[in-house]
């Protein structure tokens, strides 16, 4: 046996093991057998679940309380067709936080959506059996509202038909302008967070406004100082859709990121609010919606009522200063 055919006979002998294991975890979730259920689960065990089954962020730990949010979940989400991804990393032996692992991404539906997941196998010492140390289960997309990308999406036909009447981006600054209607989901703030649940949104045809009190897209960070550069590497900060390009620097500089915003936000075709303060709101819970007064760059006042509220406004916008002796006086020196 050649180096080569001994790695691939030990991939798919994991594999063959992985879905095993997933075939037996579905067959378990239909059956409501908990005791097949429990043979699956090392004592160790932790599921992170990302909407997909429980519509929550959540985190178990413990195999009994797994198995009784798993029983309670399976009844509604009915999960199918467990199985590894072929377009995904092969499983593969792995060292996770000092543990040595079985890593499998696997994919999966239930009767709302399409999800994806990954199972880390660790032997059991009480028999020696490869059972489930971690599991995460998270949704991708719901059935019905694809986001529209590849094959799904828009031809831009119509644009070409009707030669006196608007055109694409005549209907995009009408879209943009919401005169005579209110966005269903409105988002505070244009940063990394901000401009990526917009997008996301957007793919999936739900009308999102996003308002940021700076006054041209990226100004978040064009005017921080001078000789800033991202902390992180690039790899770490794509937006959805539109990748940094490959001969991208690996640390990117603030105006090259800030640049790259506005060129975002058009090409992603996101309904952006520039100079625009949001000066609070209310909930109206028999309404299911907000009523939201923001505070344009003319001066104007608007109030919008968006069924939701996306707060994107960062992790430090809010200064943390030390209640220090004569600060206040301080004059630099």
């Amino acid at each position: 046996m050649t180096a080569k055919s001994g790695i691939l006979a030990e991939t798919q002998s994991l594999a063959t093991l992985a879905n095993h294991w997933l075939a037996t975890f579905e067959k378990a979730l239909a059956g409501g057998d908990d005791a097949l259920l429990k043979t699956l689960f090392h004592p160790d065990s932790h599921w992170r679940d990302v909407l997909a089954l429980t519509w929550h962020i959540r985190t178990v730990n413990g195999v009994e309380v797994i198995l009784r949010e798993l029983k309670a979940q399976a009844g509604r989400a009915h999960p199918i067709g467990f199985r590894t991804d072929p377009h995904r990393t092969a499983p593969r032996h792995v060292t996770r936080a000092g543990t040595e692992a079985i890593e499998a991404i696997f994919r999966f539906e239930t009767a709302e959506g399409r999800g994806s997941g990954v199972v880390r196998l660790i032997p059991d010492a009480a028999d020696g059996h490869m059972k489930a140390w971690t599991l995460l289960t998270a949704l991708d997309e719901i059935k019905g509202f694809e986001e529209q990308v590849s094959r799904s999406r828009a031809k831009g036909e119509s644009y070409a038909r009707y030669f006196r009447g608007p055109n694409w981006l005549d209907l995009r600054k009408s879209a943009a302008a919401y005169v005579e209607r209110d966005p269903v989901v409105l988002v505070v703030g244009g940063g990394q967070a901000g401009l990526s649940i917009g997008a996301r949104l957007t793919q999936l045809q739900v009308d999102t406004l996003i308002v940021d009190r700076e006054q041209r897209i990226g100004d978040n960070w064009r005017n921080r100082y001078h000789a800033l550069t991202l902390h992180n590497q690039m790899q770490v900060n794509h937006l959805p859709y539109m990748p940094f390009p490959p001969n991208w620097p690996t640390y990117i500089p603030k105006d090259k990121l800030a640049g790259w915003f506005e060129a975002y936000v058009e090409s992603m075709e996101l309904s952006y609010w520039t100079g625009t303060e949001f000066k609070g709101g209310a909930y109206n819970e028999s309404e299911e919606r907000w009523s939201v007064v923001l505070h344009r760059a003319d001066g104007t006042k608007r109030e919008i009522r968006p069924r939701h509220v996306v707060m994107a406004t960062g992790a430090s916008g809010i200064p943390n200063l030390p209640d220090l002796p004569m600060l206040r006086n301080f004059g630099g020196k």
